[in-house]
């Protein structure tokens, strides 16, 4: 039977800051786990999720009380904590502790493809225009063929308009983090479009979803916030595709059940993840591989990673070895 050997927060610096909507980050604090058997140890990691009130402190001391009153196994694990960070670094764990007592990787016990190098988006943190092209610039001369603009609801035309000028060949998706609310968004769409955009992430309100039914967008509508859970599904027909984040997830296993569960309905998929070093992505990049939309950047946005983690080049990301090899 597997018990918790460690609960443990890190603090992880941010290169530069990453902005958005909500605010700037420098750095992101995680919560990392280790499970074993006496013989073999796994470890998972998750990162707070700040619109649902979590940090990494409470994420840990969830983990320790749920240790010390049941089993420590992921059927157990999904069923008695509510989805978030640390479901998610537990339930990771418990993948990566069974790979290991069963010497074969995780991408094999759950069924999965093996792992091939895949090109992930980069993200454009919230900024002036100019900034933002800037930025662009860089990331398209570094090889990243998709850029993700992060937007705000006030002037995201233009600041679309000078990524777009910074990086003339690569694909664009944007998120808008729940502020469009207040604006025309079907002119909003048609703008996008106008620039190249492929895809808008979360233009409305979690539970203000119903405003976007019948609005005819040139380019689909993705749910971010609003799509967590598979339960979350049978609400959010109007949205062409859903982001899947194994933070909000509250693990592997439900991220998979999450996927299953859009293609069933027609529903193209984002593979997103939140701020964090490999230990978090590696898990994702598994998930990713029915994914239309890749965007795994959380950890090549820090000042470091650590070792054995994905390695990038030019825009593309390769398997680690940090996590889930079976050995």
């Amino acid at each position: 039977m597997a018990k918790l050997v460690s609960v443990v927060v890190e603090r992880w610096p941010v290169a530069g800051s990453f902005v958005i909507s909500r605010g700037a980050k420098t750095y992101v604090d995680v919560v990392v786990c280790t499970v074993g058997d006496g013989i073999h140890r796994g470890r998972g990691e998750g990162t707070p999720i700040y619109y649902k009130s979590e940090d990494a402190e409470g994420c840990a001391a969830a983990i320790r009380a749920f240790a010390a009153s049941a089993p420590l196994d992921r059927v157990s694990v999904n069923a008695g904590m509510a989805a978030g960070a640390a479901r998610n670094a537990l339930d990771c764990a418990l993948w990566d502790l069974e790979a290991k007592q069963a010497g074969r990787p995780v991408w094999a016990l759950a069924g999965l493809a093996e792992p091939r190098p895949m090109a992930t988006a980069f993200t454009i943190s919230l900024g002036e225009p100019d900034v933002m092209e800037a930025a662009a610039r860089r990331a398209e001369a570094a090889g990243y063929g998709l850029l993700k603009c992060k937007l705000t609801g006030e002037g995201d035309r233009d600041r679309v308009g000078a990524v777009r000028r910074g990086a003339p060949g690569a694909r664009l998706i944007v998120d808008a983090n729940e502020s469009w609310g207040a604006l025309d968004i079907a002119a909003e769409a048609v703008a996008m479009a106008a620039l190249g955009v492929e895809l808008v992430e979360q233009p409305v309100m979690r539970g203000e979803d119903e405003r976007l039914r019948g609005i005819a967008s040139p380019i689909p509508f993705c749910a971010d916030e609003s799509c967590q859970i598979a339960a979350d599904l049978d609400g959010l027909d109007m949205y062409a595709a859903i982001n899947i984040k194994l933070d909000k997830a509250g693990g592997l296993t439900e991220a998979l059940r999450l996927a299953r569960g859009a293609t069933a309905r027609g529903q193209a998929i984002m593979l997103g993840c939140m701020l964090g070093t490999s230990l978090g992505i590696a898990p994702a990049f598994l998930a990713a591989e029915t994914a239309r939309w890749v965007d795994l950047d959380g950890a090549l946005l820090l000042a470091e990673d650590r070792g054995g983690g994905l390695a990038a080049a030019a825009g593309m990301l390769a398997p680690g070895t940090l996590w889930g090899g079976g050995v």
